[in-house]
């Protein structure tokens, strides 16, 4: 029997170096080079590059050498060289003769900051620890999740149920889904490895692909409407995640024959399996397909753009009053308004209005200044609202909360 030969792709080391601080691949794995740097950001950084960044745009306790740790994120290394984290690309122009792919750093990598004159740079010391990667292929298909030890730009777990599970819809798009209509032996509350049956509701039946594997559907409850905290208007609804099923066979139809001896066809539900479930689910919810899975490249920054009127609409689930760091909120601009995932916005919490008491007879009505409390950045943008994660807050953020461009 001849002997199966082994392809071996190496990936030769890149040089990585601080230029990597603020991008991150979420969901899946791809070769670093593969991942966009926009020309804006480029430009930017080839400028900076020629002299370095002023001292008065690093941080105060700004290390002269840096040792990169396991368990370090790009978002909290950027801020401890950085006021301005999402500044990323003046950081990356600070090495680019050393760097050559901006999206990776990787622990036992040691930053060097240089100041010369008004003006600093940063580089990675030589002798450095830079990973080889290596791929092996084998005559057959598999796939497989690659390793990879660099750096995500934030604790990657505060955001990856968000990329799949909750939804903001339009209008009526969840009454118009496939809907569950029975579960076995009457069952009322439906979990994981449970079947159920299900219908379309648009006149849609539910068939199964005719090649390729089942297909996957999530499973939502009744849309909350998410309203504008001050004119009250519905921006979307916010769908209630609940778990997901697989589709085993389609909708059809069978013929029956009736007590009166007469026959007449009965329709006949699509019936699937629970794989996964975070609730129970009854019949009446619905279904909507399981979305492709998708690369997701996070690289904090700040809008191009000037962002007029937004504000916090909702904390997730409505579960608190105040959201703190590493929570997750609604806001009222989406792609409409320009806002992409990455975006990095300001919180402002609106000042006091009060009455001047300070001198007799004084009765005027004042509003103190509003003050900024926080970062957020947008990992999930919709067309008209936003889902967007705390990065800091001293106070916490309320509903009705002021978003604005950083500065």
């Amino acid at each position: 029997m001849m002997k199966q030969r082994e392809a071996v792709a190496v990936v030769p080391p890149f040089a990585l170096g601080l230029v990597a601080l603020l991008a991150v691949t979420v969901l899946a794995a791809l070769p670093a080079a593969a991942q966009p740097v926009s020309p804006a950001q480029r430009s930017t950084a080839e400028q900076v590059a020629q002299a370095g960044v002023p001292l008065s745009e690093l941080a105060p306790n700004a290390p002269d050498t840096y040792t990169v740790k396991s368990g370090d994120t790009l978002w909290a290394i950027s801020r401890m060289y950085l006021n301005s984290p999402w500044r990323w690309p003046e950081l990356w122009g600070m090495n680019m003769d050393d760097v050559r792919n901006p999206h990776r750093i990787y622990p036992g990598q040691q930053l060097v900051l240089e100041k010369l004159g008004d003006r600093a740079r940063l580089r990675v010391a030589q002798g450095g620890q830079v990973p080889t990667e290596t791929i092996r292929v084998s005559p057959r298909v598999r796939v497989q999740a690659l390793a990879d030890g660099a750096l995500p730009t934030l604790q990657s777990h505060l955001i990856e149920p968000f990329l799949a599970e909750p939804v903001i819809l339009e209008g009526n798009t969840l009454e118009l889904a496939p809907r569950i209509v029975a579960a076995p032996d009457a069952r009322v509350l439906i979990t994981r490895g449970d079947r159920i049956y299900a219908r379309g509701s648009d006149g849609t039946q539910l068939a199964t692909r005719a090649t390729g594997p089942s297909e996957e559907f999530r499973v939502f409850r009744t849309a909350t409407p998410l309203r504008h905290p001050i004119t009250k208007a519905v921006l979307g609804y916010e769908a209630q995640y609940l778990g997901k099923a697989l589709l085993v066979r389609g909708e059809g139809s069978e013929t029956v024959l009736t007590s009166g001896g007469e026959t007449r066809a009965t329709a006949v539900p699509a019936t699937l399996d629970v794989v996964s479930a975070r609730s129970e689910m009854r019949v009446g919810d619905r279904l909507m397909p399981e979305p492709g899975r998708q690369l997701v490249s996070y690289t904090p920054r700040a809008p191009e753009g000037p962002v007029e009127g937004a504000m916090v609409v909702s904390m997730y689930g409505d579960a608190v009053a105040l959201a703190g760091q590493n929570q997750v909120v609604v806001i009222n601009k989406g792609t409409a308004d320009g806002l992409t995932a990455g975006h990095v916005l300001a919180i402002q919490k609106a000042g006091a209005s009060l009455v001047d008491r300070s001198q007799p007879g004084e009765r005027t009505q004042i509003k103190l200044p509003d003050e900024r409390n926080g970062l957020m950045m947008v990992f999930r943008p919709f067309e008209r609202l936003s889902y967007a994660l705390i990065l800091e807050t001293p106070e916490g953020v309320k509903v009705g909360d002021r978003v604005v461009n950083p500065r």
